[in-house]
């Protein structure tokens, strides 16, 4: 997806690399989630896994309900900058993150039977919801490594797990099957979470369906989207919550790179000063291929890199892109949609300087360098 209200924003304006994010952008997918909340039903959290910028955390509570984190740390961020309610989830809780999250979290969704048992009587002594992560069983991820319903999947409680349990106490379920997805595989998804644990909901208030969901794509049937969601929840009886993280950030950042230099080995390459290792992991990991503004696939232009890379990873490579023009040191690139699972997963392998991050609006050119990373970041981490 193209973030087109960086096409005449000039990235010599900001530090390289840096990761520039649209305030307009953001505010344009935030008023649509609004709208799907106020006319479903719904209550929409920002999953700040997927997009955590506390510059923008006031104006994210203007217009959802709150947050959902992935444990402590996430969670404080939520309390001290994002308005709204406090949900939270991991994969297991230490005693250590229940201690610190019962003055935090206003909600808590728990992985495991075993989990919920020893953690249910502190959550009650405090009055604080808690419910239960389970899982569907029904696959609609492409990616396993990003499928939680792949076999052996860590993530959820099966239903057949759930059977002569006692679940005094639990006020709701969640489940997160999706990935950048559209509405028919979450219909889908919920036919099947239906069928394995609709039997409970009549003693429920809540259903979470998690996140993934690309509500804010241009292609995404969100009336489909609102009538399911209406539909569910007044057959049900229930208060249905939804955590999109990208649906917040899609089409709204670039991150901005320098060409640093141009060997020539078999082909011609660029050397830049981001790192896909440590800068843009999911291109790895996913794989996806990042766009560049500007920019074609291999051979479509005359002039054609392979772009990496400082670190010693041989496998820090970013892609094959084709160009007008022979690229020049020093010249700025700019890639594309990379506000979503970026600056969130970023690290300093090899000791590489971490992206700043910077805040723009299209509506006004107002640019402010928010945060800029220096060697202390690098060694604080270290000891």
């Amino acid at each position: 997806m193209n973030s087109d209200t960086f096409q005449h924003f000039d990235p010599s304006r900001v530090p390289s690399p840096c990761f520039v994010i649209d305030q307009a952008a953001i505010e344009r997918n935030l008023a649509i989630l609004a709208d799907v909340q106020a006319r479903s039903g719904a209550k929409v959290l920002a999953a700040l896994k997927a997009f955590s910028f506390p510059a923008l955390g006031q104006l994210t509570g203007q217009y959802l309900s709150g947050t959902c984190s992935s444990g402590v740390h996430e969670a404080l961020l939520a309390r001290d900058h994002y308005p709204g309610e406090v949900h939270v989830f991991s994969a297991a809780f230490k005693d250590s993150d229940v201690a610190s999250l019962v003055d935090v979290a206003d909600h808590f969704v728990f992985n495991s039977v075993a989990q919920m048992q020893r953690f249910r009587a502190a959550l009650q002594a405090r009055q604080i919801p808690f419910g239960l992560r389970v899982n569907p069983e029904h696959s609609e991820g492409a990616v396993e490594l990003y499928d939680p319903c792949a076999p052996c999947s860590r993530l959820g409680i099966p239903a057949g797990q759930l059977v002569d349990q006692d679940l005094a106490g639990v006020s709701g379920l969640h489940f997160h099957t999706l990935c950048e997805q559209g509405f028919e595989p979450l219909n889908r998804t919920l036919q099947a979470f239906e069928d394995r644990f609709g039997h409970l909901l009549a003693d429920l208030e809540w259903v979470n369906f998690g996140g993934g969901h690309h509500i804010t794509a241009p292609e995404y049937d969100r009336e489909a989207l609102i009538a399911r969601i209406q539909e569910f929840s007044r057959r049900h009886s229930v208060q249905v919550y939804l955590e999109p993280g990208e649906a917040i950030a899609i089409r709204s950042g670039v991150l901005v790179a320098e060409v640093l230099d141009l060997p020539h080995n078999g082909m011609d390459l660029a050397i830049l000063d981001t790192s896909a290792t440590c800068h843009m992991p999911d291109t790895l990991e996913m794989p996806y291929r990042a766009d560049i503004h500007g920019a074609g696939m291999p051979q479509d232009r005359p002039h054609t890199y392979r772009l990496g890379g400082q670190t010693c990873l041989a496998g820090d490579v970013i892609g094959d892109y084709s160009f007008d023009r022979p690229l020049q040191i020093g010249q700025r690139l700019m890639f594309d949609d990379m506000a979503h699972y970026t600056l969130v997963k970023t690290n300093t392998f090899n000791g590489i300087p971490l992206p700043a991050l910077a805040l723009w609006d299209s509506r006004t050119d107002e640019l402010q360098v928010v945060k800029t990373f220096d060697y202390s970041d690098f060694a604080g981490r270290l000891g």
